[in-house]
Parts: structure tokens; C-alpha cells; sequence
């Protein structure tokens, strides 16, 4: 689950590394929208899946 977490975390960076490229290069305006929208759609992926992983309990917290 951890595992699966990091590179979700990872591509999101990537895909926000990749719209700060194309806004920089002055590449097209709906280059850079698809990529901020996939690193929000990966964002709120990540967050149900972090609450679908707690409800299920394959994580806790180090409370």
C-alpha cells in the first residue's frame, strides 16, 4: 500500500514538473491544463484510496 502511495505521489510531481515545462516554454494553453489536470485527478485518486485503504484497515495511524 505504501509502495502504491509513493508512486502515485511521485507521478503527481512529475505531471506538475510537466505543466510548469509547458507554461515556461510557452507551449499551448491546453497542454498545460491537461496536465494540471491529471495531477488533480491523481491528487483526489490518491486521497479516496487513502480513505478506502484506512476503512478497510490496511493502514493506521502512528497515533
Amino acid at each position: 500500500m505504501k509502495i502504491v502511495a509513493i508512486i502515485l505521489l511521485l507521478v503527481i510531481v512529475v505531471a506538475l514538473g510537466r505543466a510548469l515545462l509547458q507554461l515556461v516554454r510557452g507551449g499551448r494553453s491546453t497542454q498545460v491544463v491537461r496536465a494540471l489536470t491529471l495531477r488533480v485527478g491523481l491528487s483526489i485518486a490518491l486521497f479516496v484510496l487513502l480513505l478506502v485503504a484506512y476503512g478497510m484497515g490496511w493502514i493506521h495511524p502512528n497515533a
